[in-house]
């Protein structure tokens, strides 16, 4: 079963278990999906799927930074709710100790000395650790990696 799948039965479990909160949040993730879809005139693969759930999970996460800032418990409440339906179909997340060697790896085979380099290792991390890692974490690595 695709990911695509997976989402489309979970909205049809959630209509029956008349859970709107869910349901609001997948109906969302199958709107943009289609969005995509339509735009480009493609059908996306998982891959896809999940660096569309990225975007959104993105998103949430902005907007809750936003509404904490303004005080709106309700409406970081809802945002998180969200997230959390977004994240179950998410691909399990390497752990901190496999991003650090990724990042090793990246800096040692492009041979990236310093800041300046941060460009390129980001670009070859970005394609590897697509959907397996937060890359604000990843950056703070590379930097990091990068200034010793």
């Amino acid at each position: 079963m695709t990911l695509k799948e997976r989402i489309n039965e979970d909205m049809k479990a959630a209509m029956r278990a008349r859970e709107t909160a869910r349901l609001g949040a997948i109906r969302l993730l199958l709107a943009a999906i289609k969005q995509k879809e339509v735009d480009e005139r493609i059908t996306l693969d998982d891959a896809a799927v999940v660096t569309v759930i990225e975007k959104m999970l993105k998103q949430r996460r902005d907007s809750i930074a936003q509404y904490q800032a303004g005080g709106r418990q309700d409406l970081v409440d809802a945002e998180q709710r969200e997230v959390d339906v977004l994240s179950a179909y998410m691909p399990v997340g390497l752990s901190r100790e496999e991003i650090g060697a990724a990042v090793a790896y990246a800096v040692a085979e492009l041979g990236a000395k310093g800041p300046a380099d941060m460009g390129k290792v980001m670009g070859v991390l970005k394609t590897r650790l697509a959907g397996k890692a937060d890359m604000a974490e990843v950056s703070k690595l590379v930097k990091t990696a990068l200034s010793q």
